[in-house]
């Protein structure tokens, strides 16, 4: 029933267009996949995304957070995007060599090549330019054509090292890759200190148009821009843990038909950014059965079925910021109730976000939706 999301510590848009190739764009509020027309000639040059989350962070998730399995996806959030083509494809791989973010813009005058560039992983003063050739064992890198600028970062190869999104221009655009394979070999080397192919040094992701793609120099495929961790909305990218600690061994005592009423206690409405919140739930017979007894029977402890979810949605945007996730989002039953677990630090903060829960029963399914509110605060 959890989710943990964290967010970069560094970002960039790397290009190879040769007026842009030492460019660094480490403070951008947009990252982008586009294929630049040249200003000397007809070629179309693509970027390529650079992200990297905090080993620390990691390491905390996953030693003290996660019980058993987890699922790990990277997301980027969708901006205006521009002349798509029908069909895009977008790649993901660990990177394999380090990387300075930089200070730069695109609109910099001067350019800035403080940081990261098409050709340089650090900055143009120290000059450390990524491989092009002789790459290291279960690596690869540059581009696959000498028709273009070489350079634009280093990667691993191999399914447990990379992940794949397919989309047509009218689908959702925003990016929610699988890397649950890469960040297991970042922990395999964080805990274990194994090295390839059992474990990799976290240095973080590279976002990228697949190869038929990138090195087609006659057209372009149009823009996919995303928020960059330095945007000023609430959508920069995050990396996402999820997995199951639900525990509900009450189905015999669950409700299976009727009307039900829902309400929250012990929701305090406002919370600390580093909490670990419990929400609780109360659940009730919305016209409970007459019966001649000393106590109230709305004091009485009544459950959801274990086919029962949470949702939680920003109040202002009603952006969807945790969907109903039948495997990840399960409510827990104890003898107090319903509750699930939430992370504040995976949510903006200053914000009002709304709790929905589903419940599916013998009468079909159903949602709450009652104006449930909390506050995220620093």
């Amino acid at each position: 029933m959890a989710y943990y999301s964290i967010f970069p510590e560094k970002d960039s848009t790397i290009y190879s267009n040769p007026d842009r190739d030492t460019l660094n764009t480490g403070i951008d509020e947009i990252l982008e996949l586009v294929k630049e027309k040249g200003d000397n000639d007809n070629k179309y040059y693509p970027s390529r995304i650079l992200l990297q989350f905090n080993n620390s962070e990691i390491n905390n998730i996953i030693s003290n957070k996660i019980i058993g399995n987890f699922s790990a996806s990277l997301e980027l959030f969708t901006t205006e995007h521009k002349n798509l083509a029908q069909i895009q494809n977008v790649e993901v791989f660990a990177l394999s060599q380090s990387w300075e973010e930089g200070t730069g813009r695109y609109s910099n005058l001067p350019t800035s090549s403080n940081g990261c560039s098409w050709i340089y992983r650090d900055n143009s003063t120290n000059k450390t330019e990524w491989i092009t050739s002789n790459f290291a064992a279960g690596s690869t890198g540059s581009i696959a054509t000498t028709l273009l600028t070489q350079g634009g970062g280093v990667w691993y190869t191999g399914s447990a090292f990379s992940s794949t999104q397919q989309f047509t221009n009218a689908n959702n655009l925003d990016l929610n890759l699988n890397v649950t394979s890469i960040i297991q070999k970042f922990s395999a080397s964080i805990f274990l200190s194994q090295t390839y192919p059992t474990g990799i040094i976290n240095n973080g992701f590279i976002i990228k148009y697949s190869d038929t793609i990138e090195t087609d120099t006659s057209s372009s495929k149009g823009t996919l821009s995303y928020f960059s961790v330095d945007t000023h909305t609430i959508f920069p990218p995050k990396l996402t843990f999820k997995w199951d600690d639900s525990i509900h061994n009450l189905q015999s005592s669950a409700k299976t038909s009727g009307e039900l009423n829902v309400s929250l206690y012990r929701n305090k409405e406002e919370y600390n950014i580093n909490e670990e919140a419990t929400f609780r739930l109360n659940v009730r017979d919305k016209y409970p059965n007459r019966t001649f007894v000393t106590s109230s029977n709305y004091l009485d402890v009544s459950y959801f079925t274990t086919a029962s979810y949470y949702s939680i949605r920003d109040a202002h945007t009603e952006e969807i910021v945790i969907p109903f996730d039948d495997e990840f989002t399960k409510l827990s039953a104890d003898s107090d109730g319903m509750h699930f677990k939430l992370f504040m630090n995976g949510l903006q903060p200053e914000r009002y976000y709304r709790l929905l829960f589903k419940h599916i029963n013998n009468d079909g399914t159903e949602i709450f939706d009652n104006d449930y509110h909390f506050k995220v605060v620093r």
